[in-house]
């Protein structure tokens, strides 16, 4: 008993000197990288300053915020606004487009650039895949304003070039634009045709990586272009695709507010409105900013959760995960 007490003490004694040698490390590491840290200063401010103090903001959520009162002075009223939204009578109408937008986009946009990436990477020609791949990537660059203006040039009942193809063809115009159950396909596939080419990066990355010895194995195995797509390509760039995927899944509920607000208009409201149009409604126009923040910061919570839970179950099917 007193050899273990000795060692205790002695064990005891020893941790402040420990403890400054380690700080001394480490700050001798620090001054080592500063030029790093000094480097990374920026973007911690950055996210700082926009990201993480506008957050205070959110208890107007839990207030009834009024713009002279201001938010220290705001009496509290807990959740009302939650609640008030819950029994909105837009509330599943919001859930619905919002889900129904994703889960399309979802299903149709997120094979669409892995697609590409093996297609391309099947390609031979050097200049010939340059130009193809220049070309996928431009529509990324082009501003939103003006891919929802080509979309609607293209998609005019009158001098469109799809509805004077459709009456060559014998029959009526088609007003696009104007009819809720058109609405979805365009937002989509528009969508598709903008970023597909610009997602298609992230796997040409990830197909470059894989070891060219399995592509020539596979070939002296008699292996052709589709299976080794089938049984090395597409195996190789299945971690980052679960990773896009898992991120992607923990946006369901969440639709970018521009090209919505772009497209949409009084006769496709039934089938476009969204949480983030109605968030700039009732926010901006109508000028409920506490009720606004609350249906904002509900949408947010929602995405956090399904996030967590579609990372806990790829962990648990021991599949690539973000942690």
């Amino acid at each position: 008993m007193t050899s273990q007490a000795t060692i205790v003490r002695s064990v005891a004694a020893s941790r402040p000197a420990v403890d400054a040698v380690s700080w001394r490390l480490r700050w001798t590491r620090i001054k080592r990288n500063r030029w790093l840290y000094l480097m990374l200063l920026p973007v911690v401010a950055y996210f700082a300053v926009f990201a993480y103090g506008p957050m205070y903001g959110l208890i107007i959520a839990f207030k009834d915020y009024g713009i002279f009162t201001g938010i220290a002075d705001s009496p509290w009223i807990g959740f009302t606004h939650f609640e008030r939204f819950l029994n909105s009578i837009y509330f599943w109408r919001l859930i619905r487009n919002t889900l129904v937008l994703n889960l399309y986009g979802l299903m149709v946009g997120f094979p669409a650039p892995i697609i590409l990436a093996l297609l391309l990477n099947e390609l031979v020609h050097a200049r010939f895949k340059r130009v193809v791949q220049t070309v996928s990537y431009l529509p990324h660059f082009v501003s939103l304003v003006v891919i929802v203006g080509l979309v609607q040039t293209f998609l005019s009942p009158s001098t469109g070039p799809i509805n004077l193809l459709i009456k060559g063809l014998g029959f009526d115009s088609i007003n696009f634009l104007q009819e809720p159950g058109w609405f979805r396909h365009i937002y989509v596939w528009s969508g598709i045709w903008q970023e597909a080419g610009w997602g298609s990066i992230i796997y040409l990355a990830a197909l470059s990586g894989i070891d060219p010895t399995l592509y020539e194995s596979a070939e002296m195995d008699g292996a052709g272009r589709l299976a080794r797509m089938w049984y090395i390509s597409l195996p190789g760039i299945m971690p980052v695709a679960m990773v896009i995927l898992l991120i992607n899944l923990g946006n369901l509920l969440r639709v970018g507010f521009e090209k919505v607000f772009l497209l949409y208009n009084g006769s496709t409201l039934e089938a476009a409105d969204v949480i983030s149009t109605y968030v700039y409604r009732v926010g901006i126009q109508q000028q409920q900013y506490d009720f606004a923040t609350a249906v904002g910061l509900f949408n947010s919570v929602i995405c956090l959760i399904l996030l967590v839970v579609f990372n806990w179950m790829a962990n648990r099917a021991e599949q690539q995960s973000l942690w």
